[in-house]
C-alpha cells in the first residue's frame, strides 16, 4: 500500500481513507493518480462505478464493458 500510495503521490493515510471509506469523495487528480498507477483506466473505472451504482449489463456501464 505504501508503495502504491507513494507512486500515486499521496500520503498512505490517505490512500487507508479512501479504502476504508473515512474519505468518501477524494478529488479527481488523487483517483486519476491511483488508477493510473494500478494500471487501471478512467474509463473502466466509470464503467465499474455506474456498475455499483446499479446500472448493470444493460445501461452504459454494461455496453463499456462490453465494447
Amino acid at each position: 500500500m505504501v508503495e502504491v500510495a507513494a507512486a500515486a503521490g499521496v500520503s498512505a493515510e490517505t490512500l487507508r481513507k479512501i479504502e476504508t471509506g473515512r474519505a468518501p469523495t477524494p478529488a479527481f487528480f488523487t483517483v486519476s493518480a491511483l488508477a493510473a498507477v494500478l494500471g487501471i483506466s478512467l474509463d473502466e473505472l466509470a464503467a465499474v462505478c455506474a456498475w455499483d451504482a446499479g446500472d448493470g449489463p444493460g445501461g452504459e456501464a454494461g455496453e463499456a464493458l462490453s465494447a
